[in-house]
C-alpha cells in the first residue's frame, strides 16, 4: 500500500466542497479549493438553510472547534414543531409541538436555522490561500503516474492525486465522468421571500408565523413558513469566543459582522409550472409579487401581508430538477458530490444537507488513504457504493414531495386535507402516520452553478 500522502483538488467552493476542505485540513490531508465566482461574496447567500442531525454532525465533524462553537452560536432555532394549516390559516394538524428542545450539550441532535451568509464565512474561515477565486473549471485530464490535472478556462492548471468535482447541478466535472447522466426536469416552479422582524412587523404577525415551522396547504400551490432567529447576540459570541478564533488568526468581528439586525421569517411557494407564466422562473422582484397577488387573493390576511410586505430585493423565483439515477461506474482518482451527482428539487432542505453527509462521508474515506489504512480506490469505491444508494433515495423522496405539492387533483388535494384534520383529532393515527414521517421544508437554494 502506497504511503504518498495524496493533494485532493476540489471543484466548487459551495457548500459541500467547502466542508470537505475543512474537514481534510482539520485532518492535516493537503487540499486545494478552485471557485468560479471572481471573489468569496460574489454570490447571493442570503435565505436561511436548514441544517438537520446529518448535516450538524458532518459540519462538527469537519470544522474546528471554534468554528463549529461560532456555528451554533449564530444559528436560529427551527422552531418547535411544524404546522399543517390551510390558506386561512385554520390548524389541521401540529406535529413535535411540545416535544424536546435543542440540547445545548450535543448540537447534533436538533435543527439549526443557519444563515448561508454566516455559513459560508464560517466554512471559508482559516482556509485562506488553499481557497482560489475566479477559476472556471474546463476539464481534467488523467495521467499515466496516477495524478489528475485540472484546467481552467484562464489557461492555468493544477494537478493532484485525487479531484474531486462539487461544482453543482451543471458540474462539468460530472459531464466529462459521467456524460451519460441526465437531468430530470419537474413540473414546478418554486418563489421564495422573507420578511424582516421589526418592531413593526412583530405588531401584527401571529405566534404561529413567528415560532415555528408551517405548512400550508391550499386548494391549489403550497407555501411553507419558517423564522430566522438567532439564539445569541453577535456581540456576546464575540466576546465568548474572540480569543479562540484569534489563536487561528480570525477576527471575530468580521466573521460574524452580518449577524445584526437580520431575524426573519422566510416563506416559500410551489406550484405546477404550467399555472405560471412561462418565464417565471426567470423572475424577479415585483414581477414575482404581483405573480403570486392574484394566486392568494383569498387566503388569510396574514398571509398576504407578509407576501406583500417582503423586501422586493429578496424576491427570488426557480425552476425545479432532479438527477436522473447513475448505475455504478468505474471508480477512479476523480469522484463528485453534492449536486454534482444527486441534484433534487429544494425541499426539505435535503440537498445542502445530503451535500454536508457527503462531504463528511468523503472526508473520512480520504483521511484513511492519507493515514495510510486504505488504498485510495477501495475507499473512493466505497463512497460512491453509499452516495449513490443514499443519495438518489433523497432524490426519489424529495421529487415525490414535490409532485404531491403541485398536485392539480382537486379530490386529491381535499383528501389530503381531510387526512391532516383526522391526523389532529385523532392523535393514535397522528402518531402511526405522521410523528416519524419526514414533512415538508421547501427552501431556496442558490442560482445553479
Amino acid at each position: 500500500m502506497s504511503t504518498k500522502s495524496p493533494h485532493v483538488l476540489v471543484i466548487g467552493g459551495g457548500i459541500g466542497g467547502l466542508c470537505l476542505a475543512q474537514g481534510l485540513k482539520k485532518a492535516g490531508v493537503s487540499v486545494a479549493v478552485y471557485e468560479r465566482d471572481f471573489t468569496p461574496d460574489a454570490r447571493q447567500q442570503g435565505y436561511r438553510i436548514n441544517v438537520n442531525s446529518a448535516g450538524a454532525t458532518a459540519l462538527r465533524d469537519c470544522l474546528s472547534g471554534p468554528l463549529w462553537d461560532v456555528l451554533i452560536a449564530t444559528a436560529g432555532d427551527a422552531g418547535r414543531g411544524i404546522a399543517f394549516m390551510d390558506e386561512k390559516m385554520h390548524e389541521l394538524v401540529t406535529l413535535r409541538a411540545d416535544g424536546p428542545g435543542p440540547d445545548s450539550t450535543d448540537p447534533t441532535h436538533g435543527e439549526h436555522a443557519v444563515s448561508r451568509i454566516t455559513l459560508r464565512k464560517i466554512l471559508l474561515a482559516g482556509l485562506g490561500d488553499l481557497v482560489h477565486f475566479d477559476k472556471e473549471f474546463v476539464r481534467y485530464e488523467s495521467h499515466m503516474d496516477g495524478t489528475v490535472t485540472a484546467i481552467f478556462a484562464d489557461g492555468t492548471t493544477a494537478t493532484g492525486d485525487i479531484l474531486i468535482g462539487a461544482d453543482g447541478s451543471r458540474s462539468r466535472v460530472r459531464a466529462q465522468l459521467l456524460p451519460a447522466a441526465t437531468v430530470t426536469d419537474i413540473p414546478a416552479v418554486g418563489c421564495a421571500g422573507k420578511l424582516m422582524l421589526t418592531e413593526q412587523t412583530l405588531r401584527w404577525l401571529p405566534s404561529s408565523l413567528t415560532t415555528r415551522k408551517n405548512v400550508f396547504w391550499p386548494r391549489q400551490d403550497f407555501l411553507f413558513t419558517a423564522v430566522f432567529r438567532r439564539r445569541e447576540d453577535p456581540a456576546e459570541i464575540a466576546e465568548r469566543i474572540g480569543d479562540q478564533l484569534a489563536t487561528l488568526g480570525l477576527d471575530a468581528k468580521e466573521l460574524i459582522e452580518d449577524s445584526r439586525d437580520n431575524d426573519y421569517v422566510m416563506w416559500a411557494m410551489i406550484g405546477h409550472r404550467d399555472t405560471f407564466p412561462p418565464d417565471f422562473s426567470d423572475a424577479t422582484g415585483e414581477t414575482i409579487r404581483a405573480t403570486i397577488k392574484g394566486r392568494i387573493a383569498t387566503w388569510h390576511p396574514h398571509l398576504r401581508r407578509l407576501i406583500a410586505e417582503s423586501a422586493h430585493d429578496q424576491l427570488r423565483a426557480v425552476g425545479f430538477t432532479a438527477a436522473t439515477p447513475v448505475p455504478a461506474w468505474r471508480t477512479s482518482n476523480v469522484t463528485v458530490l453534492g449536486d454534482a451527482i444527486h441534484h433534487m428539487p429544494p425541499v426539505g432542505g435535503l440537498g445542502g444537507n445530503t451535500a454536508l453527509r457527503d462531504a463528511r462521508l468523503l472526508c473520512q474515506a480520504l483521511t484513511r488513504v492519507d493515514a495510510g489504512t486504505s488504498a485510495l480506490l477501495p475507499a473512493i469505491e466505497n463512497y460512491e457504493a453509499a452516495l449513490r444508494k443514499y443519495g438518489f433515495e433523497t432524490v426519489g423522496e424529495a421529487v415525490r414531495n414535490t409532485r404531491q405539492a403541485i398536485s392539480r387533483n382537486p379530490v386529491g388535494r381535499s383528501l389530503t386535507r381531510t387526512f391532516f384534520r383526522v391526523c389532529g383529532a385523532v392523535p393514535a393515527i397522528r402518531r402511526a402516520t405522521l410523528e416519524d414521517s419526514d414533512v415538508y421544508d421547501p427552501q431556496p437554494v442558490e442560482p445553479a452553478r
